[in-house]
């Protein structure tokens, strides 16, 4: 599929590297943009990529929602999130691949969801994240209810959506938002040096492992057992954990082929 928006590149190491690609615009999500991000997503889950790297050209991941295509002050403002969004942040989560976000310089409102919703976000140091839509009346969306009480706890969520302030990068890694700060010239190395060390890996065993962890909050802790016990036995009729065994039996290194 040709896309307008967004670039979508596959590695010979089978990371799928999908980038924003409005630097004139901070990347913007409209929902043309949005609706390429999903059709990328989902043509991402057909290709036989083992991870996704998602990021944004220019000097930022994104600015958020593209208001400025918008047309003047919609009537319902929630139905571009049931139309573009939500559909979006449903086909990442779908994903049976582990997905890394590169967050270059600003993520903010909508575009901060989509970097927070990867499994491991990696910021450059001149990156922020920020929910500032309290300072138009509205409330974070694309997810951001669900997941920040999730990764930061519920009082310091609270005080980024109520407040709508900036969360520098070192403050989002001491929140738990992000796994890693790097200086911002080692950024694409450092996000592209792990999404093919994850693309390296066991493949079923990362996508079962984003299923429990996504489950988990909502499990009581009988159902978690019985649900890691499931996928358990579904991880272990893999061939990937029956080479490392003998790897492992032989003294070698495992050599992980994503079935």
């Amino acid at each position: 599929m040709a896309y307008e928006h967004v670039r979508l590149e596959m590695s010979p190491a089978q990371v799928a590297t999908l980038t924003l690609a409005r630097p004139d615009r901070l990347n913007a999500l409209s929902g043309q943009t949005v609706d390429e991000l999903r059709a990328a997503v989902e043509e991402t889950g057909r290709s036989g990529a083992r991870c996704l790297l998602l990021t944004g050209e220019g000097r930022g991941f994104s600015s958020g929602a593209d208001l400025a295509s918008g047309g003047g002050l919609p009537e319902d403002a929630g139905a571009a999130l049931e139309k573009h969004f939500n559909p979006l942040v449903e086909a990442l989560f779908a994903l049976p691949i582990p997905v890394v976000a590169a967050v270059n310089g600003p993520a903010a409102g909508a575009g901060c969801s989509l970097a927070l919703a990867a499994d491991i976000v990696i910021a450059a140091r001149s990156a922020y994240f920020l929910q500032a839509f309290v300072n138009i009346g509205l409330i974070p969306d694309a997810g951001a209810t669900w997941l920040l009480p999730r990764l930061a706890g519920r009082a310091r969520a609270m005080e980024m959506m109520m407040l709508g302030e900036r969360i520098r990068a070192e403050q989002a890694q001491a929140w738990g938002l992000v796994s890693r700060v790097v200086d911002d010239s080692d950024l694409a190395a450092e996000a592209v040096t792990l999404a093919t060390r994850l693309a390296q890996g066991p493949t079923a065993a990362f996508g079962l492992i984003r299923k429990l962890a996504r489950e988990a909050d909502h499990l009581p802790l009988s159902d978690a057992l019985t649900a890691e016990r499931h996928a358990q036995r579904e991880a272990g009729r893999t061939e990937d954990f029956r080479g490392a065994v003998m790897a492992f039996l032989q003294k070698r290194p495992a050599r992980f082929e994503g079935r």
